[in-house]
């Protein structure tokens, strides 16, 4: 059984707002064994909608869609579910009658506008709303079913999770669909999926890359009549690109790189400092978003200037003068991470230090040079990294690489 969402409104299509309702039924769907092979968003128009939805019902069985069910003439999904149906709209009495009572109930004044959401394809039959006023709609027709669902999220997630998760739980049948997500850093995709390239080309389970910064994710998708059996196809598979790529497989699911290396820290024991420069406090950012860090991470300093970095950190005014290395350099990383160690007497620290741009670079430092220090039990180690992007890029690439690095640093000293 395949689906598709169609998701509607000139304000998803503008960016104006993000469509996670869209996300949650991709989600739910593969639990319940339907195959969701196509997404669609299309604005405020009937003609377009109506458009949309016959492609959608051409290749597939089920069509979902978000949003358009209120009351104003730019809610047009139930017009347009009609006519992608050859149906026609009917006026639903019952609907009308708890319309008036909800806003009765609610003291609310009635204007007849509201009286669109009464209407439904004669095909159709309501899903209540407990959340709203507009109900969703079950559509059937010549073997295919369209489910309509509100757009605001406090009424669509609880209709998707509970009366269309049961309705669609007694429709799918016997099979279902697993995923398992795996986290990689520190191997770009190109040479990830060349160590894994024969795996790629299964198509039960499948595994799919996604590039991300500094990482890329494998999804392990995998079919089968029960979770059980799903699972018991994944696991081979997952055994076989863990002993392939060994420890940069980091983490699972929604597990993160911050999250991980906070992990290892309370394990050992150990304590975290950091000393940004170009970064801005971006790292220390990211290790303080995660619940408990403060078991950990003691502090930070957010030097930005050479004199910052001379008076806080104690690096040696020498690298800054004419001759010297810089403050973009290895040997200035080099002394930030341990100024802020011996500062804050943290086990480890991170340093950062580089050219963010626009502007700044040079021959031999371009926009986008970047060292990464790391102090550490007994020694201290820096290296450099150029990043090809544009200011705010390069700052997220800077603060990703000193997390790996760092993880990299505890695995060694584990």
């Amino acid at each position: 059984m395949r689906a598709e969402i169609v998701s509607v409104g000139t304000e998803l299509l503008l960016g104006q707002i993000a469509d996670t309702n869209a996300q949650h039924l991709g989600q739910l769907l593969p639990q319940l064994g339907i195959g969701h092979t196509h997404r669609q968003t299309v604005g405020d128009n009937l003609a377009r909608l109506e458009e949309a939805l016959r492609l959608a019902l051409s290749r597939a069985d089920i069509v979902f869609t978000i949003g358009g069910l209120g009351p104003t003439e730019d809610d047009l999904t139930r017009e347009g579910i009609a006519r992608a149906l050859d149906d026609e709209l009917v006026h639903d009495e019952v609907l009308e009658s708890e319309l008036r009572r909800i806003f009765a109930d609610r003291q609310s004044s009635w204007v007849d506008s509201q009286l669109r959401q009464a209407f439904r394809p004669s095909c159709a039959r309501a899903i209540p709303n407990p959340n709203g006023t507009a109900p969703g709609l079950i559509c059937e027709k010549n073997g295919k079913l369209v489910i309509a669902l509100p757009g605001p999220r406090g009424e669509f997630v609880p209709m998707a999770d509970g009366p269309v998760r049961e309705f669609l739980s007694m429709r799918a049948g016997e099979g279902v669909i697993a995923s398992r997500l795996l986290r990689v850093c520190g191997i770009g995709e190109g040479v990830l999926e060349k160590k894994i390239g024969h795996l790629l080309a299964s198509s039960n389970p499948t595994v799919a890359p996604y590039a991300k910064i500094g990482e890329v994710h494998l999804r392990l998708t995998a079919s089968a009549k029960s979770v059980e059996q799903a699972w018991r196809r994944i696991e081979p598979f997952e055994e076989e690109i863990r002993s392939i790529v060994g420890l940069a497989v980091y983490g699972i699911e929604d597990q993160t790189l911050e999250s991980v290396v906070v992990e290892m820290l309370r394990k050992k024991r150990w304590s975290l400092a950091v000393a940004e420069s170009c970064t801005g406090g971006g790292l220390g950012s990211r290790i303080t978003s995660v619940a408990g860090s403060s078991d950990v991470f003691v502090g930070g300093f957010i030097a930005y200037s050479n004199d910052a970095k001379a008076k806080l950190l104690r690096v040696s005014p020498s690298i800054f003068t004419e001759g010297g290395p810089g403050a973009v350099s290895e040997e200035c990383a080099k002394e930030m991470a341990l100024g802020a160690s011996r500062a804050l007497n943290a086990d480890y620290a991170v340093s950062v230090t580089g050219i963010a741009g626009p502007g700044g670079g040079s021959q031999a430092k371009p926009v986008g040079t970047v060292y990464i220090g790391i102090a550490y039990p007994g020694g201290v180690w820096a290296e450099r990294q150029t990043f090809r992007s544009d200011r705010a890029g390069v700052r997220e690439r800077a603060i990703q690489w000193a997390l790996i690095r760092l993880r990299e640093r505890l695995l060694d000293h584990g």
